[in-house]
């Protein structure tokens, strides 16, 4: 056997191990842990809150005007008029965690540009399906959101 023989009966073997598995990879969706923050672009489970949680609106990215902060799977965002929204954070196109815009009260995903209303309706895709909304209290700085 020559030595080209050799390098292209491995190459063969090896893609032929291999094809398999990369097609495999590209059929599997987005998915990765939570994160504290929506501007990575990341990507992220269903909500892992399984009952309501409260969060501190004192300090933190919460504390003024146009912050939100992504926990539990969940996105929370304080508008410029001081409410406070909740919605999963993962866009239902791809799994991507969406942030919020403060100026146009929505929520973008920063992959491929899906837009939500404050409420989690679609209203650009490719993303066809909603962000689910979770209702939220606020008790002094105590922000309780409703799984």
């Amino acid at each position: 056997m020559t030595r080209k023989e050799f390098f292209s009966r491995v190459g063969f073997g090896a893609a032929t191990v291999l094809l398999p598995a990369c097609i495999a990879g590209m059929a599997v969706s987005c998915s990765s842990d939570d994160t504290n923050s929506g501007s990575s672009g990341t990507t992220t489970p269903t909500p892992s809150a399984s009952s309501n949680f409260t969060v501190d609106v004192s300090m933190g990215t919460l504390a003024k005007n146009g912050g939100f902060l992504v926990t539990q799977g969940i996105i929370i965002a304080r508008t410029n008029a001081g409410d406070f929204l909740a919605v999963s954070a993962a866009c239902p196109h791809e799994g991507v965690i969406v942030n919020y815009d403060e100026a146009g009260n929505k929520f973008v995903c920063p992959r491929h540009n899906s837009q939500f209303t404050s409420k989690g309706v679609v209203t650009i895709g490719p993303a066809v399906s909603n962000l689910k909304e979770y209702k939220t209290s606020l008790a002094g700085t105590a922000l309780t959101v409703f799984v």
